[in-house]
C-alpha cells in the first residue's frame, strides 16, 4: 500500500519524512532569499502545526533569523520560541494588514478549506500577506489519495464515496456512523487539478512534485 502521507513528521525513516524533506529544500530557498533581500524571515504558516518544523535545518532558520506565526483553526501550544502560534481562518486573517509577513507557507492546507470560494479567499490572503509564497497541496490527477489512504477513491462519485465510509475506515478517516457524518467526512478533502491550482496561483511558478514520472503533489511558488 502507498501510504507516505499517513506517517507522521517525526519518523524520519518513513516515506512521508522523505517527500516532506524534499518540499524543505524549496523553501528553504525561500528562506535564504529572503533573508538575503530583507535581512530576516518572517513567515506565516497557514494551517501549519509546530513540530512540521522540525523537518528543517535549526541552524538555517536561526541564521536567517526566522520567526514563524502558525495559524490553524484548531490552535496548538508551541514550546519553541521560534514558533508563535495562534488561532485563526486561512481563509480570512483581515486581523494582519498587506505585506505583514516576508513569506507565506502552507503545506497539504488548502484542499481542507471548503468550497471554491473558500479556496479563492484562501489563495487571496496567500498573495496579499507576503511577497514570497510557498503553497503545496496533493494532486487531483494521481490515482493515490492520501487522505483516505485508497487508490482511484477520489475519482468516485460523492455518494459512492460517502457509501464508502459507511462500511469502513479509511486512511485516517474512522467509518461514518451515518450518511451526514458520511458526506461530511468526503468534503473535508478537495483535491485539485492543475487548472484549478493555476488559476488561484496564477503569479507563481510550479515545480510540480513527482513519483515514478505522474505528478504527486502541486507545488506553487512565488519567489
Amino acid at each position: 500500500m502507498y501510504d507516505a502521507e499517513l506517517q507522521p513528521f517525526n519518523d524520519p525513516a518513513s516515506k512521508a519524512s522523505r517527500f516532506r524533506r524534499a518540499r524543505t529544500r524549496l523553501v528553504a530557498e525561500l528562506i535564504e532569499k529572503t533573508f538575503a533581500a530583507e535581512g530576516r524571515c518572517r513567515i506565516i504558516d497557514l494551517g501549519g502545526e509546530p513540530d512540521y518544523w522540525r523537518l528543517f535545518d535549526r541552524a538555517l532558520l536561526e541564521r536567517c533569523r526566522v520567526q514563524i506565526t502558525s495559524v490553524n483553526i484548531q490552535g496548538f501550544i508551541s514550546r519553541d520560541p521560534m514558533i508563535h502560534s495562534i488561532e485563526g481562518d486561512a481563509c480570512d486573517l483581515s486581523q494582519f494588514v498587506d505585506g505583514s509577513f516576508d513569506l507565506v507557507h502552507s503545506n497539504s492546507v488548502i484542499e481542507h478549506v471548503g468550497d471554491w470560494a473558500r479556496m479563492t479567499a484562501f489563495a487571496a490572503e496567500v498573495r496579499r500577506l507576503a511577497p514570497r509564497y510557498y503553497v503545496q497541496t496533493p494532486y487531483w490527477g494521481f490515482p493515490y489519495e492520501p487522505h483516505f489512504g485508497s487508490w482511484f477513491f477520489h475519482w468516485r462519485s460523492e455518494q459512492s464515496r460517502a457509501k464508502a465510509m459507511l462500511k469502513r475506515q479509511h486512511g485516517y478517516e474512522k467509518k461514518a456512523a451515518d450518511m451526514g457524518e458520511a458526506m461530511a467526512t468526503v468534503q473535508s478533502a478537495r483535491l485539485l487539478d492543475k487548472a484549478q491550482f493555476r488559476f488561484l496561483f496564477s503569479d507563481a511558478r510550479f515545480p510540480d512534485e513527482r513519483i515514478a514520472g505522474l505528478t504527486k503533489s502541486l507545488i506553487a511558488i512565488r519567489s
